[in-house]
């Protein structure tokens, strides 16, 4: 283990390629990596990659990512000083977090305290409301059933965006026009969010369309020390899942920026956030609200590691053992502009239907600017138990068309064969003039689906 570095082991609580991110963050530190896998990932990548690996059992995330006792089981008996969750699964979990530190095991995030804060996408609006940040209208409360769901969005007016008061990646969110579409949506929401996060808690607000999605990266030290390391622009989603992320926005200027970096600052330090962490706007024009603060690492986080040049994982590494940010807001440098993709098992041409199986082949794409995060090579199953995501692509430029240039040319030579995958449409979409000018919203993605499922039909 390198000198100034925190810990000699750390657990990873996750799978697929965050988890093999983290670990890699882990050997160029000296740290011993652990890995955890379920019964259905005992041949998965990561158990390979790890230093070592130890069985959880269970198929369904309930049963092995999602099961603190086995988790911390595994953490004590291999001595681990830590454990980093990655996004998703227990990340957000605020029982976890004080789990881990009552069994004296760090845990690389915020604390308890701060993820019941924000964590909680409900009590995170309450927080917004209170340090002067702008919220999008809507409920001030978990919901208590559909009566009370149709009265609020009476009031808001429709249509009116359901949401999963835990957790994240889009899972728990549904859309409903009309008081019909009202009911359904809330029950279907509410499963998938239990599902997911083991929480069926929801909460609704208005729906801003159009709108663009944007997004603050921060990194804060045990000190009251909070930095910003730019925004991304997420807008390129569907069903609320991010499909293409970029840094920086190409909507956001200077004074807008200033403005919402500094929003962003100033509800971290109201709560005493640590570690990293990212808070989320709707953008419409000059105007801005806050929707939540996602209080983890975000799948995202490649774009901005692209353009700052910063490790976000070796940074909350050490700042979970204690260390002061090794760098002020002013020592940030920003250069150029960064893409990513991310790939997934999924049949775009059939509503992205999930594709799992066997990946037969694999040939990655190299060269100038180009990374990749994955979690699979030949052989690996695709399970259906779990979030298709198989990795990212990630692209920088000098100038934002050369990041655009440098990831077309990575995506015609990324061939995932035995599954479908996204990579398809993800190329159609940087051809789209609304994507190179930069002109797009949150319905980019239902604007353009149709047109190039007809465009493959004809090939």
């Amino acid at each position: 283990m390198s000198s100034g570095v925190p810990f000699s082991r750390i657990l990873i609580a996750n799978r697929g390629e965050i988890a093999i991110r983290i670990m890699r963050a882990c050997h160029e530190m000296g740290i011993r990596s652990i890995a955890v896998f379920s019964d259905v990932d005992k041949d998965a990548l990561h158990v390979g990659y790890a230093d070592e690996a130890h069985l959880i059992g269970g198929v369904s995330a309930r049963e092995s990512y999602l099961d603190i006792d086995k988790i911390l089981s595994v953490a004590l008996q291999t001595g681990a000083g830590a454990i980093h969750p990655g996004y998703g699964f227990l990340s957000e979990n605020p029982a976890f977090a004080e789990a881990c530190q009552n069994r004296g095991i760090v845990f690389i995030g915020p604390t308890a305290g701060a993820l019941r804060s924000v964590g909680n996408k409900i009590a995170a609006r309450h927080t917004a409301q209170r340090c002067g940040v702008p919220v999008v209208p809507g409920s001030i409360a978990g919901l208590n059933g559909h009566t009370e769901a149709a009265a609020i969005a009476e009031t808001i007016g429709y249509p009116v965006l359901l949401k999963a008061a835990a957790g994240g990646g889009g899972k728990g969110m549904r859309t409903a026009c009309s008081k019909a579409e009202l009911r359904q949506a809330l029950d279907v929401a509410a499963r998938e969010a239990d599902h997911a996060f083991g929480d069926p808690s929801l909460y609704v607000e208005k729906l801003v369309d159009p709108a663009r999605h944007v997004e603050v990266q921060l990194l804060a030290d045990h000190f009251g020390n909070v930095v910003h390391l730019g925004e991304r622009d997420c807008s390129i989603q569907r069903r609320f899942q991010k499909v293409i992320e970029e840094s920086p926005s190409p909507a956001v200027n200077g004074d807008l920026r200033n403005r919402i970096t500094a929003a962003a600052i100033t509800l971290a330090k109201a709560i005493g956030y640590r570690n990293a962490g990212t808070v989320e706007f709707l953008v419409d024009g000059d105007r801005f609200y806050f929707i939540e603060v996602n209080a983890r690492l975000q799948v995202e986080h490649p774009v901005t590691e692209m353009v700052t040049g910063v490790d976000l994982v070796k940074e909350q590494i050490l700042v979970a053992g204690g260390l002061l940010l090794r760098f002020r807001q002013e020592d940030v440098l920003f250069r150029g502009a960064a893409l990513q993709a991310r790939i997934y098992a999924e049949n775009p041409a059939y509503n992205f239907l999930p594709s799992p199986g066997i990946v037969s082949a694999v040939t990655e794409p190299s060269g100038p600017g180009i990374r990749i995060d994955s979690g699979i090579t030949t052989g690996s199953a695709v399970p259906v138990e779990y979030d298709g995501l198989l990795s990212k692509l990630v692209s920088w430029g000098s100038t934002r068309p050369e990041a655009i240039d440098r990831m077309k040319r990575a995506l015609d030579d990324y061939g995932v064969y035995g599954v479908h995958t996204t990579i398809p449409f993800k190329r159609y979409v940087l051809e789209c003039p609304a994507f190179q000018s930069g002109h797009y919203d949150t319905g980019f993605v239902a604007s353009v689906i149709q047109d190039w499922k007809r465009s493959c039909s004809r090939t």
